[in-house]
């Protein structure tokens, strides 16, 4: 072998040997780049599915009653209750004492307190003067507030008067003062205003025309007269004229 040729050295295959390296690292970055980009497709389709399923779902809820979700909850009570009746009925228990167990002291406590409110606060209708006015009067009492330090002061300065009896002078006695007074005519201008928000009756009006022969008819004719009085004017003053063609 001369001299003159070239021989392959260690450059060489250090060169291919890092060639190959870099390869190999390339392969495995755009793998890792692959999956990364797999992971955030995967994750944006399911965002995607999720918020149309959300939508979906308020949309449902708006077109729902305001109250479904009161009734969904008034319906499952009602099913656990037939259910646990029905388990008491095979078993030969007693239903009411069964269903007093789940309720809490002060769940049963507040329950009580609103069948009791319902039932001092029952109107049933006009019956007596006597009977509506004790009615009214135990309603404004229930909104006053007193001062028992006041109460405390006047009754011992007023002594017998203040249990006064048939036989005691209570002339002069008590006085009224200022804030007692405005707290009496502000209660007077907000029963005067709730009066006012009532719907009357309107009065019937005898010089007013006839022409209808019951008050549905008469109803009737005032929603024409409403609706249509205004194209019509024109032919019934010619009817009333008589100059109708």
């Amino acid at each position: 072998m001369s001299s003159d040729e070239p021989q392959a050295g260690p450059s060489s295959s250090s060169a291919s040997s890092s060639s190959s390296s870099s390869g190999s690292d390339f392969k495995s970055r755009m793998s890792a780049r692959m999956s990364k980009l797999q992971s955030l497709h995967s994750k944006r389709t399911e965002s995607r599915t999720l918020n149309h399923r959300e939508v979906v779902n308020e949309d449902k809820r708006n077109k729902e009653p305001k109250n479904m979700e009161a009734r969904k909850r008034r319906a499952e009570y009602l099913l656990k209750e037939e259910e646990l009746r029905a388990e008491c009925e095979a078993q030969g228990k007693d239903f009411d004492r069964e269903r007093l167990r789940h309720v809490g002291a002060d769940e049963a406590e507040a329950s009580d307190r609103r069948k009791r409110r319902a039932r001092e606060n029952a109107d049933g209708g006009f019956s007596t003067y006597e009977e509506a006015t004790a009615r009214k009067y135990n309603k404004l009492v229930k909104g006053i507030r007193p001062d028992m330090e006041r109460y405390e002061r006047a009754k011992a300065t007023q002594g017998e008067a203040f249990y006064a009896d048939g036989g005691t002078l209570v002339h002069g006695v008590h006085k009224d003062t200022g804030e007692a007074i405005e707290r009496m005519a502000e209660d007077v201008r907000k029963q005067v205003e709730k009066r006012e928000k009532y719907s009357r009756r309107r009065m019937f009006d005898a010089d007013a025309d006839v022409d209808y022969i019951n008050e549905r008819n008469m109803n009737f004719n005032k929603k024409l007269e409403r609706f249509y009085g205004e194209y019509t004017k024109d032919i019934r003053d010619n009817l009333e004229r008589g100059t109708a063609v």
